[in-house]
């Protein structure tokens, strides 16, 4: 059974600039509906904003909010998938409130 989660993604800033962040997030959603975990239903772009504390030596990322269903016994391999990426700086998967 599929739940609804948000993911949270703060991504690095590239010198590729729109195309390398639309790649990253094309990315991250081939690894949300890959083999029927789950399906993206939502992507809003927050765009470009200035991060706390540095991460990396980047002062700046890019964040985005993907809105999915997902089967639980998925989230192991797409948070395998998201630690190994060196273009996120940070995630976080969140269950969303099911009203």
């Amino acid at each position: 059974m599929k739940r609804a989660y948000e993911l949270a993604l703060v991504l690095r800033m590239e010198s590729g600039g729109d195309e390398g962040i639309n790649e990253q997030i094309s990315t991250v959603q081939t690894w949300v509906e890959a083999e029927e975990l789950g399906q993206v239903t939502r992507i809003d772009r927050w765009g470009r904003r200035r991060l706390a504390y540095e991460i990396d030596n980047q002062k700046d990322g890019y964040y985005v909010i993907m809105e999915a269903s997902i089967n639980p016994s998925g989230l192991p391999e797409i948070e395998r998938s998201l630690k190994l990426s060196g273009a996120i700086l940070r995630y976080l998967i969140v269950r969303s409130d099911e009203n």
